[in-house]
């Protein structure tokens, strides 16, 4: 039996936050440490701007149908309190329970995505960022999302103060 050991990911993860320019190649680092660990067909990274009501998409691996940059408003619905207010990780694993939160899940479905976790990145007690993964139906276990609030939750926070210094 073997056991899972995270180490070699992390460093990899370090070394190429440690040489990073930019706010897409820490991104890009996050993203290939995440599919590392539980795999995604969709990854995405959007702060939260609270005062003006939106999130932003800071970084995407589809740039066809979810471009860069993008903007969407923050819907107080019970995904806003989960995420927002409790500050806990959203999972979602078929896409009626998406339905329910997201307004594009027709888009999300048409990907070939029917399951989602978004990880909130709370800095300071303040959710400053969500990580997004999204994959087929049923794809988030208790496995997955325990290795991503264990393994993915710090670097997430190193991501996305790193973005803020290339900002």
């Amino acid at each position: 039996m073997t056991t899972f050991n995270p180490a070699p990911l992390l460093r990899a993860f370090d070394k190429a936050v440690a040489s990073a320019r930019d706010e897409e190649t820490v991104f890009a680092a996050l993203h290939t440490l995440s599919d590392a660990l539980v795999g995604a067909k969709l990854f995405t990274v959007m702060t939260v701007d609270m005062e003006a009501g939106l999130a932003r998409r800071a970084y995407t691996s589809d740039k066809i149908n979810y471009p860069g940059a993008g903007t969407k408003p923050i819907t107080q619905n019970s995904w806003f309190d989960i995420v927002h207010l409790e500050k806990r990780t959203f999972v979602a694993n078929t896409i009626d329970d998406i339905a329910n939160v997201f307004p594009d899940y027709e888009l999300i479905n048409s990907l070939g995505c029917q399951s989602v976790v978004n990880l909130p990145v709370v800095i300071g007690d303040e959710l400053i960022a969500t990580i997004n993964l999204l994959d087929a139906a049923g794809h988030f276990t208790p496995e997955r999302v325990e290795a991503i609030e264990t393994y993915l939750a710090a670097p997430a926070k190193l991501a996305c103060l790193l973005a803020l210094k290339f900002a």
